[in-house]
């Protein structure tokens, strides 16, 4: 039996930190005690009045809920929980970060304390990127010579009527509001991942309360719970999804509750956790504090412990012998069989920017110490990795082409005994001689030399590639414009996979067929991924040019999810119409492209640093050699 919702987040935060406190609980209750047994994580929101609970589980030597004064007070006894990267944290130091944060201990100095949040609020606000360009919101009609536009005006009216409340407050967006979709399935829930768009358009308007909100409630539903058949995918997880429904209570009086339902892919087609849920969560809580300038919410404990628990998920050591995170087919944006099992790019790049987040965010103090260098030597040998072996180019498919095989040896050229059979038949003839791509996926004797956008876009947006790498991205996009752009951006992945091998891979998906949602359709919400990696490398003009296509179709389409066809020419066969991430894709790049000044705050620069650093000589190990030296491309160009 396992509490949950903001219980549920009160006893890990004493589990990993070890101490007692005394938490502010909004609206937040448990029903009754069957509740426990449940495997789903769920929030309650009551709006009646209950008096003191007392609980005596999973080793809380006493546990008061107060629902009139809407809080919690605990004494535990869990020891500390022991990971491979961090053995014990500071409690002093974290006591300060945790009363900085803006807890109300008591009621008596509850106001008080909410007054003083505000005020630091607002100062942080008058010195966030958006005052210095003229004013805290970015609102077109006022900092801007020219007025919205109509298609403007209806994708922000389409944009607020998917917002999702909870206890009266927004904490998210709908994935699509589509009034005609009879069978919404989970398109009527919140992403984590379809959020994020949503979240920068928010805050580049100077609207950061749902984004704040949305960081919050999200991280009550962190994973502590069982999911398919009665096993744990670790601590930490961020669940796919949640969706806010309203439920009749156990009582005679007829009242009704709101509850928050997560789902961590106990739900999905395939049974699959989002590995990406956390890493975005981490990237939007970076975003938030530089748009806004609230970089308390960062210091707060319960943010602190959810960024490490995501962090020794993804941390954690095991058998796989690559710097990059091993994961499963359709753990991120493709979501379904899609042959990406393995290190695919998108995971690798997401895991890169949220790394980089973090190292900013954590604490500066002795508790966190040994993370930190943890996420230093994890940055340096990723980073390595996927500018050494995943880069290719026409001088690197030279070099795979006369590849020796069955090498055994640490200075070995061929490390991962790949076989110049591999080069498709598609790709000689389509790189361009100025340009290049990271691949989607790197295994032993296996090299994905599939085209993978959003990968590649964030290896830019991250720094994850080189300068010259990144400019190479940009110069095979241009020079494949009408494959990977045509009549609507962009093409999520190229080439389709057709006929067996379409057969073999997606296991017969008819959902996937060629040129068609994952398996080569065409995503509007990539835009501003896009439009971020081209204001970064002085290409401003492509974004331009592609969020003009766009302009043309989007509003006259109804805003579809996805579109079909090898050029992006018709709409997505099953596409949800009004998908609020196309809505919010659109706005986050006309307002970049508006102000692109606002993008040096957002992106990574390049971090000479940990390219310096190479976790081998900081090894006493004998045996260890590093293979650095043997490697032959301009890593640090």
């Amino acid at each position: 039996m396992k509490p949950y919702c903001r219980i549920l987040m009160t006893i890990q935060t004493s589990n990993f930190f070890g101490f007692t406190r005394t938490i502010k609980c909004q609206h937040s209750v448990i029903n009754n005690l069957s509740n426990f047994r449940r495997f789903n994580t769920s929030i309650f929101c009551f709006n009646k009045n209950l008096h003191y609970k007392k609980f005596s589980i999973l080793g809380l030597k006493d546990f008061y809920w107060n629902c009139n004064n809407k809080s919690a007070v605990f004494s535990s006894k869990i020891n500390h929980l022991s990971t491979s990267v961090e053995s014990n944290v500071n409690d002093k130091n974290f006591e300060n970060i945790y009363i900085h944060g803006g807890y109300k201990k008591n009621d008596r100095n509850s106001e008080e304390s909410e007054e003083k949040g505000k005020s630091r609020r607002n100062e942080n606000k008058e010195n966030s990127p958006l005052s210095s360009l003229k004013g805290t919101s970015f609102d077109v009609s006022k900092n801007s010579n020219r007025e919205e536009t109509k298609i403007e005006k209806e994708a922000w009216d389409l944009l607020r009527n998917s917002v999702v409340s909870y206890c009266g407050s927004p904490v998210g967006t709908l994935a699509a509001n589509d009034p005609g979709d009879k069978q919404p399935l989970n398109y009527d829930q919140v992403f984590i991942r379809d959020f994020v768009s949503s979240a920068l358009a928010f805050l580049l308007r100077g609207e950061g309360e749902i984004v704040r909100n949305f960081l919050l409630h999200t991280l009550q539903l962190q994973s502590w719970e069982k999911t398919v058949d009665c096993y744990s995918p670790g601590q930490g997880l961020m669940p796919a999804s949640f969706k806010v429904r309203t439920v009749r209570t156990d009582g005679a009086n007829g009242s009704f509750e709101e509850v928050s339902d997560p789902d961590f892919g106990e739900s999905a087609i395939g049974r699959v956790a989002p590995v990406d849920s956390g890493l975005w969560w981490i990237i939007l809580l970076r975003t938030y504090g530089k748009i806004t300038g609230d970089y308390a919410l960062q210091e707060r404990v319960d943010i602190q412990t959810g960024i490490k628990l995501i962090l020794h998920l993804c941390l954690a050591d095991g058998f796989d012998m690559f710097p990059s995170l091993l994961v499963t087919d359709g753990s991120c944006m493709i979501d379904r069989r899609m042959g990406i099992h393995g290190h695919p790019l998108e995971i690798q790049a997401l895991f890169y920017a949220a790394l980089r987040s973090a190292k900013e965010m954590l604490a500066k103090d002795e508790g966190s110490k040994n993370l930190v260098q943890a996420i230093n030597n994890r940055l340096s040998a990723l980073s390595f990795h996927i500018r050494e072996y995943y880069w290719v180019d026409m001088k690197k498919i030279n070099e795979i082409y006369r590849y020796k095989t069955e090498e055994y040896s640490q200075d070995a050229t061929n490390k991962f005994n790949i076989y110049p059979e591999q080069i498709p038949k598609w790709l000689v003839d389509w790189v361009p001689e100025k340009g290049g791509y990271l691949i989607g996926n790197l295994q032993p004797a296996h090299m994905d030399f599939r085209f993978f956008m959003l990968g590649n876009l964030m290896a830019i947006i991250s720094s994850l590639g080189t300068p010259k790498q990144n400019q190479g991205i940009l110069n095979l996009i241009e020079a494949k414009w009408n494959d990977l752009v045509g009549n609507m951006p962009l093409k999520i992945i190229y080439p389709a996979m057709k006929n067996e091998e379409w057969r073999i891979i997606t296991g017969s998906d008819p959902k996937n067929t060629a040129w068609s949602y994952h398996n080569g359709g065409s995503w509007p919400t990539l835009l501003w991924q896009f439009t971020f990696a081209c204001i970064k490398m002085g290409r401003t003009d492509l974004a331009e040019k592609a969020v003009s296509v766009a302009e043309k179709r989007l509003s006259l389409d109804q805003w579809p999810e996805y579109y079909d066809s090898r050029h992006g020419r018709f709409i997505g066969k099953q596409a949800r119409l009004y998908q609020t991430w196309t809505v919010a894709g659109f706005l986050a790049s006309k307002m970049l492209l508006e102000k692109p000044d606002l993008v040096p705050y957002l992106i990574w620069e390049e971090d000479p640093e940990l390219l310096e650093t190479c976790v081998c000589v900081l090894s006493k190990s004998s045996r260890s050699k590093c293979s650095r030296t043997a490697a032959r491309s301009q890593v640090l160009m």
